[in-house]
C-alpha cells in the first residue's frame, strides 16, 4: 500500500483504486471524474475535496502507483543479496508486466503513456542499480530498464523470453542462478 495514500486516509486510497479501474476502462483522455466518484462510491463533492481536478488526480495516481510498484518490488527482493536479489528484480519485472492490466493503455494513448515512462525510468534505474556490481553498473541498470521499458510499449506473450534477454543483459545465465543447498 502507498504511503502516500495511507498518510490522507482510507477515502482517498479508495479514490486512487478506483481511478485505476476507470483508466483500465476508459483511458487517460476519456477519464471522467465522475466516473472515478461512483467507482470509489463517494460523491463528487468528497472527491473535490482530494482532487480539485482531473490533473491533480492523475498527478496523484501516477505517485500511488509507482509508490506501489516500488514497494512489491521491494517485497520480491526482501532478503535476498548479490545476483539473486538482481534475478528476483527481473522476474518481478517480467510478472508485473504480464499481469498489469493497464499496459493496453499504450494502445489507446501511446503519448501518455511515453510521458509517464520518462518520468519513471530514473527512479526505476535508481531502484536497480545497487543490485548491479562492477564499473558499467550504471550502464546494466539504464539497459535492464530500457529494455523493460520496450517490452512494455511493444508486448510480446513470451515472457521467457523476456526474462532471457533481462538476464543477458544483467550477465545472469538464461536459465537463472543455481542455487546452493
Amino acid at each position: 500500500m502507498s504511503s502516500e495514500a495511507n498518510s490522507n486516509g482510507p477515502t482517498r486510497t479508495r479514490i486512487l483504486r478506483a481511478t485505476f479501474e476507470v483508466l483500465s476502462r476508459h483511458g487517460h483522455s476519456k477519464l471522467n471524474l465522475s466516473d472515478v466518484a461512483a467507482e470509489a462510491k463517494v460523491s463528487r463533492p468528497t472527491l473535490y475535496r482530494f482532487f480539485s481536478s482531473k490533473e491533480e488526480l492523475l498527478n496523484a495516481f501516477g505517485r500511488y502507483e509507482q509508490q506501489n510498484t516500488q514497494d512489491a518490488f521491494a517485497a520480491a527482493t526482501e532478503g535476498l543479496t548479490g545476483a539473486a536479489r538482481l534475478d528476483a528484480a527481473l522476474r518481478y519485472m517480467v510478472e508485473h508486466q504480464g499481469s498489469y492490466s493497464l499496459a493496453r493503455l499504450v494502445d489507446v494513448e501511446p503519448d501518455h503513456v511515453l510521458g509517464e515512462l520518462t518520468r519513471v525510468m530514473p527512479d526505476m534505474c535508481a531502484l536497480i542499480r545497487p543490485m548491479i556490481e562492477g564499473e558499467d553498473a550504471e550502464i546494466v541498470a539504464a539497459a535492464i530498464v530500457r529494455l523493460a521499458a520496450c517490452h512494455y510499449v511493444v508486448r510480446g506473450d513470451d515472457r521467457a523470453a523476456f526474462l532471457a534477454q533481462l538476464r543477458h543483459v544483467a550477465g545472469i545465465p538464461p536459465h537463472g542462478l543455481e542455487i546452493d543447498s
